[in-house]
């Protein structure tokens, strides 16, 4: 049994109270297609702005896109960039209650000049920072701490993001730390890129990057060194900070886990495209805690952290990547690992389901289609580039090799179901395939409510097995031309015909 993806079919929600240096982040978007005249200044032509959650809160959204239940506990200045942060939690289902206000200083702003040139990828141009890195009060601290442990009951798991802009002080994480393992509760912390970490001391976890580890440890370590090279400065802030482990990410390298009872392992990740790498640290954090809530050991835990900041980095931006999305890529990446590459997009029923539900959280329309497809031909590929065409996300089913007998008589199929879902999934315009059992896919419609349902157009809308429940639910039904001439049938029966001389 994979423990990781059985948790994550069972996945439920958990609490989680987020501790550390809540900002309001301010993109400003515009074209820069010049320079000034008086000087090789770049001109940002302003088109919109946005604002976010920021800082620590970039951890909340993604707690908050697995399912958590998240409250917060930092500082805002007594401004109206304080009250927009507020609302903007607020408007995440996040309370902000814990958030408390300090008039003698600023709400952290980061304000990010974002352009584009001649129509390309948008690019950070420059940052403006509003900020205090003052340690917080021992009022304003008081305050923070009382709420804190006020809201610990029944919480899952609790989350420290340390910027280093003064909430995160010694005093106010060693009394969390307290509270917390009192209360039997993890404390996961993604420290600030200090050269001290006591402050941490008899936490969980704590998850540094590569360069804050080494800054921490006080020793120096090769760009290019190899992810159990770490091993020694992991296991020395360990040691001394009386952790149960310690999770260095290392970005393409995956991460690090060193457990106090057990061996460093190193944690390989997937390549792919890096877009930007914004928001992969509070990814990481996050993941980590959403697998400990779920009773993950930790080698699985920091395995489902390496997929989710994975996604991270393929987007522009803090984007927070719901739970189901994570699931959908750990599934393909399982699939992958055991088969060798082959059969990455066969999927069982329930696997489609997840993918479905990933898809529409982002708003992708899912299409399907089924057949025999017994020997792949030009006309299949027509059709099924043409029904890919018609959404983001196509679904193939094929039949059993016993219907296919049943339908098409003795001989048939030539390929197995196996080499046919095999052969459907190496094409690319289709996402996922699936062996159905029954005689028409009509379970497997009602499970997955595509949005677009295609049959070729030999059949009528009458007679599509799924067609008037997908129509009632919303969704439409659309009959594709065949290609004259191109059938399996005749196909095989080609073959035969030269055979037989």
């Amino acid at each position: 049994m994979n423990t990781l993806l059985d948790t994550l079919a069972r996945w439920r929600p958990f609490k989680a109270l987020v501790v550390g240096d809540f900002m309001l982040d301010q993109l400003v978007y515009g074209n820069a297609d010049r320079l000034t005249p008086e000087a090789p200044v770049p001109v940002l032509h302003v088109q919109r702005e946005e604002s976010r959650p920021g800082g620590a809160a970039n951890v909340c959204l993604d707690l908050a896109a697995m399912h958590a239940s998240v409250e917060t506990f930092g500082i805002v200045g007594s401004d109206a960039a304080g009250q927009a942060l507020r609302q903007l939690l607020a408007d995440a289902g996040i309370s902000a209650a814990g958030i408390v206000e300090d008039a003698a200083r600023p709400t952290t702003i980061k304000r990010s000049l974002i352009g584009m040139a001649q129509h390309r990828h948008p690019q950070r141009m420059f940052r403006v920072d509003y900020e205090s890195k003052d340690a917080i009060p021992a009022e304003v601290a008081d305050r923070l701490l009382a709420s804190f442990e006020r809201a610990l009951a029944g919480a899952s798991v609790v989350c420290i993001e340390d910027y280093n802009k003064g909430v995160c002080s010694e005093r106010v994480c060693q009394e969390v730390i307290r509270l917390a393992r009192r209360a039997g509760v993890p404390v996961l912390i993604d420290p600030a890129a200090i050269g001290d970490y006591t402050k941490y001391r008899g936490a969980t976890t704590i998850t540094p990057n590569r360069a804050e580890a080494a800054l921490a440890a006080g020793v120096k370590i090769a760009p290019d060194a190899t992810p159990i090279e770490h091993a020694d400065l992991a296991k020395k802030l360990l040691r001394d900070l009386d952790l149960e482990t310690i999770v260095v990410t290392l970005d393409r390298h995956g991460a690090l886990l060193v457990e106090k009872d057990g061996e460093s392992t190193a944690v390989p990740t997937v390549a792919r495209q890096v877009y930007d790498v914004t928001g992969a640290g509070d990814m990481v954090l996050a993941a980590l805690a959403g697998a400990r809530a779920h009773g993950l050991d930790w080698l699985d835990a920091v395995r489902l952290a390496n997929v989710a900041a994975g996604l991270e980095v393929a987007v522009f931006g803090v984007v927070p990547i719901p739970i189901e999305q994570i699931h959908r890529e750990v599934i393909a990446r399982e699939r992958e690992a055991h088969a060798g590459g082959s059969h990455a997009k066969t999927r069982t029923l329930d696997e489609l389901m997840i993918d479905v539900a990933a898809l529409r959280r982002e708003g992708k329309k899912v299409v399907f289609t089924n057949g025999c497809f017994d020997v792949l031909h030009v006309g299949h590929l027509s059709i099924l580039r043409r029904a890919a065409a018609l959404g983001d996300f196509l679904i193939v089913a094929t039949n059993c090799d016993e219907t296919v007998r049943q339908l098409k008589g003795p001989g048939r199929p030539v390929n197995t179901e196996s080499d046919r879902a095999e052969l459907l999934g190496g094409l690319a315009c289709v996402g996922a395939v699936i062996v159905f059992t029954e005689e028409t896919p009509e379970r497997v419609i009602r499970a997955l409510r595509p949005d677009v349902l295609v049959k070729g157009a030999e059949y009528t809308s009458t007679n599509v097995p799924g067609a008037e429940f997908v129509v009632a639910n919303g969704g439409r039904v659309e009959l594709l031309a065949m290609v004259e001439g191109k059938s399996t049938t005749r196909t095989v029966e080609r073959i035969q015909r030269s055979a037989s001389k």
